[in-house]
């Protein structure tokens, strides 16, 4: 009777494992069907509760990551406050000479001549807002743009490299691509950082840097564009603009983790590269991906 019960349990084993594949195999299908439509390079990665909800497509591909890279500097930062060698309340003078016309700011268009600002407002300036000068401020605590990848790849990840700022990057086109992930290495950071797996972060650090992530205001169009309105989004854009001279997009961006009604989560990563679309184009692959996501979790009850 025993063995009778272990042969069924192992054949019901195998059919839910089946049907858990055919499942995602149906979502995979329906991603490909939004990239390959579009003239562009799509990469996708997906991690679901359960490992069977894991997909990714060209998801090992580097990608340039733009202002996805202000979230692992907060990070950074976070983890010298941690240490002690920095403070969420220590005030940093921004001089007018640092607030450069080229970048974007909402520092600058709000303290157009300078101003004090503690490292917590210039933290979600720089992520919730996407601040350049924010981040490069930031980095600028940290010794240099290298310290970052230096952190990350202390914590395992080796997919992951951050070599300039963004006053660098934004002078020079072809420099963009020396700060690159893949979209598998920006869910393990996600999710990481999400369970806070060995501690990384205190109590206060972690509630901190996901309040802001959730309070993000870029990017409305793309993860969080066809999501029910109420829908908590914790997510970091990042976009290239447009190159004057090919036409090429390099990079619109969005990693994030969608909170859904029923408590659970997933985690996302798109990144698109090489467009010859329009953003508004870009933006709706984005959020035609979230949307296809969605339903897939809200409709398979996982």
């Amino acid at each position: 009777m025993q063995k009778k019960t272990s042969i069924i349990f192992f054949l019901f084993l195998i059919a839910l494992t089946k049907g858990y594949s055919q499942e995602i195999e149906a979502l995979r299908q329906k991603i490909d069907s939004i990239a390959n439509s579009k003239n562009a390079i799509v990469g996708v990665a997906i991690n679901g509760i359960k490992t069977n909800d894991t997909l990714s497509i060209n998801g090992q591909r580097h990608y340039p990551m733009q202002s996805v890279f202000k979230f692992p500097i907060a990070l950074s930062i976070l983890s010298e406050v941690d240490k002690g060698n920095l403070s969420l309340v220590q005030k940093i003078d921004i001089k007018k000479s640092e607030l450069l016309p080229g970048l974007w700011s909402p520092i600058r268009e709000k303290y157009p001549e300078g101003t004090t600002l503690t490292i917590a407002e210039i933290i979600e300036y720089t992520v919730a807002l996407s601040d350049n000068v924010g981040c490069d401020i930031l980095l600028k605590l940290l010794g240099e743009p290298q310290a970052v990848e230096n952190y990350f790849s202390s914590l395992g990840f080796k997919d992951f490299a951050v070599k300039i700022n963004e006053e660098t990057m934004q002078n020079n086109w072809d420099l963009q691509f020396l700060n690159w992930t893949t979209p598998i290495e920006a869910n393990k950071i996600l999710l990481t950082f999400y369970e806070n797996q060995n501690g990384l972060l205190s109590k206060d650090s972690y509630d901190f840097i996901w309040n802001i992530m959730k309070g993000t205001k870029t990017g409305k169009k793309r993860l969080r564009g066809q999501l029910p309105e109420e829908t908590i989004v914790a997510h970091k854009t990042g976009w290239s603009g447009k190159n004057k001279e090919t036409g090429i997009i390099a990079a619109v961006n969005n990693i994030g983790i969608v909170f859904m009604p029923n408590g659970k989560y997933f985690i996302i990563s798109v990144f698109v590269t090489e467009s010859k679309e329009e953003i508004e184009t870009n933006e709706k692959i984005i959020s035609d991906i979230s949307k296809v996501t969605w339903d897939y979790f809200m409709t398979s009850n996982r």
